[in-house]
């Protein structure tokens, strides 16, 4: 893997989970670029030490200055509202970025929810080295229940916080935490918190995580039964333009 990055940029930092990835990578000693629309209230809610450009994850012609000299992205964005604005928003946000980078070999670190199989299929055909982190249920968790646990197969599907449940500033720390580490490459997971104390290093939790496979777009223990073909065209027309991107970088 390369080694680890030094400028990182944050989608979606002003965010519930932005804000705490923001304030992790710095604390890192990560230099922090926070992709906002509103620089006044990003201002207002961001630690001055990092740098604020302006863009928006829907306007692809704003993120040129974004992703410039970046060598990590984190995407922390997220839509709560209708199927059409996670699409449009969650979905989209990623697929511009990834266009925006032209090909360019960047760290990244993808925080997953509704039409997550999309932008998870998208990041794998990057051919960047990525994680990919499925948060279980917000601040469901009891204040004594920081272990972190990765799970792997997206098997918990009762739709609630029996699923399992993690802290904000604990999806942030996974999230930033992936970037310098050789043993979260090319990793997908489920992240929930079990009653005890927190882990000082995640290397061992990382590490014991299977790997996803470069001939599939879907992760390794999922068991999905959507081929490309049946795909909206919005997605197999993005599939093949980032997918040539990985080819003519030379992956």
């Amino acid at each position: 893997m390369n080694d680890r990055p030094s400028t990182v940029l944050i989608a979606g930092a002003t965010g519930s989970i932005g804000r705490y990835a923001v304030a992790e990578a710095l604390q890192q000693g990560y230099r922090v670029r926070a992709l906002v629309r509103d620089q006044a209230r990003a201002a207002r809610v961001l630690p001055d030490a990092a740098e604020l450009v302006i863009g928006d994850l829907t306007r692809p012609e704003t993120l040129g200055t974004a992703v410039e000299g970046v060598d990590a992205v984190v995407f922390t964005h997220g839509s709560t509202t209708s199927e059409r604005d996670v699409r449009d928003n969650d979905y989209a946000g990623v697929a511009n970025v990834l266009r925006a980078l032209g090909g360019r070999r960047v760290r990244i670190a993808l925080m997953t929810a509704r039409w997550k199989l999309r932008s998870e299929r998208l990041v794998r055909a990057s051919g960047n080295p990525y994680t990919i982190v499925r948060p279980g249920w917000f601040d469901y968790n009891q204040p004594d229940q920081r272990t972190i646990v990765m799970l792997q197969g997206d098997r918990r599907q009762s739709g609630s916080p029996a699923d399992g449940v993690i802290a904000r500033d604990q999806i942030a720390r996974v999230l930033i935490d992936s970037l310098g580490s050789d043993a979260a490459d090319h990793k997908t997971l489920e992240l929930v918190a079990e009653h005890g104390s927190e882990q000082t290093d995640l290397t061992a939790l990382f590490g014991a995580l299977i790997p996803d496979s470069g001939e599939s777009l879907d992760a390794v223990e999922d068991e999905v039964d959507l081929p490309v073909t049946k795909e909206p065209e919005t997605f197999r027309h993005d599939l093949a333009t980032i997918s040539a991107g990985n080819r003519s970088s030379g992956s």
